[in-house]
């Protein structure tokens, strides 16, 4: 049950082994419901596996616990008629009825939908419409109800309308209904036992242009998340690990159950509707949390809020991931708790792709190293390989192997899916370049870069300059339409406490980034905001900023 039982390498301490001899034995038929929380459930009963808080109310789940309680969502399901191959809509927010739900999806072969409680009714209809969605389950959520119910009369085939708390008219209500089934369930047998290539598992990306895509991911996905939490998270047996994520982005596949459970440690949850940073640093305290990942916009609120303050000291391992990690950061982060920032690197259609790992020197502002299984290239737009520190998309080379966790193709898109799998690589759409010592630096979204009187400009290195300004507490780069240039520099800042905008303050950060920067990369115009858009999953926006000023 443990990633033992899976993962074939030298684990001597050297890297560079590790990484070469990396390989997963893949057995036949496999399913992380029955093969991993049974068996869990079986041999270990009283381990821990799940810590879950939210502002009112603790439970925490040991594996004999979760597996009862998987068994009766898969009969609640099943006593529905979900069965294999069909969709479901989760709406779960960060609610611990998500680990029963999604192993009991797994069980019975339906295929599982995760999604952001943010979404709107037009959003919530197309992914209805696009992926035949045949339930949807729900979590108590301002306003969500409404627009799930909207969008449910809109379409052509309603689907069914599952609530997971109390009962509600018209809904079927989840806790009533399967706290009343059997803690047993019965595993399908012969073609109808769900594994290897089934789809188990769809991702709707937030794609910067167009509607989203579906990403199908198979019952061999969470395989490739032994990697991820055992070689970059550096999850601890035994321990508590924490991945801010709420469950409707593929980031929860990440830190929120596979690769934790696979390697041991126990998965903490702390659902917060609102992110405020002084309660979740009481969390991480009060819960002795032993491994950490968040994107780098958390952690300049955890550092602004005297993160020194907290009795952190069972905290052993930080990671980040979803944008790049500037200097201040990583700097500020380690004075004030001993720690260095591990950056990572992946996609919704991907694992983790590259990051820091044992005994790597770490780099801060680099996305680190190719991640075991995975061949991966900087290239131009002619397909040849770029040279050291030149911008190039990356791709991952798979005339030898496809890499564990890689998604089959976008349900039910062909053209898109040929789209990035032209000319035999896989097409990232990201942009990075590498140094001399096979570090890969990430540059932007290709779509994001700059290109200003001939040059291409990658938004994060201007960033990366004007935070380094005490005034400046955040900002975001992005190219305007220009006359003479095709595009010109625009920054859009959010200042510090303490500071008030002005236009001397404006005149001040301009001469500071064209000092700092080479001129052709210093923004041309500047603007002071209260805050930048942000996606659903704590990105910055560039895409929504560029909107508004076309």
């Amino acid at each position: 049950m443990f990633y033992e039982d899976y993962l074939i390498c030298d684990e001597s301490g050297d890297w560079q082994k590790t990484h070469d001899s990396f390989s997963l034995n893949i057995p036949e038929n496999f399913n992380f419901a029955y093969d991993v929380i049974d068996r869990f459930a079986k041999d270990a009963p009283d381990t821990e596996a799940l810590v879950w808080c939210d502002e009112h109310e603790e439970r925490i789940f040991s594996f004999g616990e979760l597996a009862k309680e998987i068994n009766k969502a898969a009969n609640f399901f099943t006593a529905m008629g979900i069965g294999r191959g069909d969709t479901v809509l989760l709406f779960l927010r960060r609610r611990y009825e998500f680990w029963f739900i999604l192993p009991a999806l797994h069980k019975i072969g339906a295929i599982a939908v995760p999604a952001t409680v943010q979404l709107a009714c037009h959003d919530i209809e197309y992914r209805i419409q696009s992926a035949q969605i045949k339930m949807v389950v729900a979590v108590q959520e301002k306003n969500l109800q409404q627009e799930i119910q909207k969008a449910a009369e809109a379409v052509y085939k309603k689907p069914m309308l599952v609530w997971v708390h109390d009962e509600m008219d018209g809904w079927i209500s989840f806790e009533k209904l399967s706290k009343n089934m059997s803690c047993e369930f019965k595993a399908p047998e012969g073609k109808d036992y769900p594994c290897g290539e089934d789809t188990a598992l769809m991702y709707f990306t937030s794609g910067t242009s167009g509607n989203p895509k579906m990403v199908a991911h198979n019952y061999l996905y969470p395989l490739g998340h032994i990697a991820t939490a055992k070689f970059w998270q550096r999850v601890k047996k035994g321990g508590r690990h924490l991945s801010v994520a709420e469950t409707g982005w593929a980031k929860a596949m990440w830190g929120k159950i596979y690769g934790q459970w696979l390697c041991g440690c126990a998965v903490f949850v702390y659902d917060m509707e609102v992110f405020i940073p002084r309660k979740l640093l009481e969390k991480m305290e009060q819960y002795r949390i032993t491994s950490f990942c968040a994107p780098p916009t958390v952690y300049r609120y955890l550092i602004r809020e005297h993160i020194e303050s907290y009795d952190l000291s069972a905290l052993e391992e930080c990671t980040t991931a979803g944008e790049a990690l500037d200097m201040h950061i990583f700097e500020t982060f380690k004075q004030k708790t001993g720690l260095s920032l591990r950056e990572g690197y992946g996609q919704t259609e991907l694992t983790l792709v590259t990051g820091t790992f044992p005994g790597m020197p770490v780099k801060p502002g680099s996305m680190g190293t190719p991640a075991p299984g995975y061949d991966m290239d900087i290239v131009r737009p002619d397909g040849s390989s770029c040279g050291v520190g030149e911008v190039g998309e990356i791709i991952l080379r798979l005339d030898k192997k496809k890499p564990f966790g890689m998604f089959g193709g976008y349900y039910k898109n062909p053209e898109k899916t040929a789209e990035v799998f032209r000319d035999g690589v896989y097409h990232t759409g990201d942009a990075a370049s590498r140094d001399e010592d096979g570090y890969f630096w990430f540059s932007s979204r290709t779509d994001d870069l700059i290109k200003s009187s001939g040059f291409r400009i990658s938004p994060f290195e201007v960033e990366s300059v004007l935070l380094q300004h005490p005034a400046v507490f955040e900002c975001a780069v992005t190219g305007v339409p220009d006359p003479k240039r095709g595009q010109a520099v625009k920054a859009f800042i959010v200042l510090n406490r303490g500071y008030t905008a002005s236009t001397a303050l404006e005149k001040e950060l301009m001469f500071f980034a064209k000092k700092n920067a080479a001129l052709y990369k210093a923004p041309r115009s500047l603007e002071f905001v209260e805050a930048l858009p942000k996606t659903h999953n704590g990105k910055i926006s560039r895409a929504e900023i560029r909107a508004r000023q076309s």
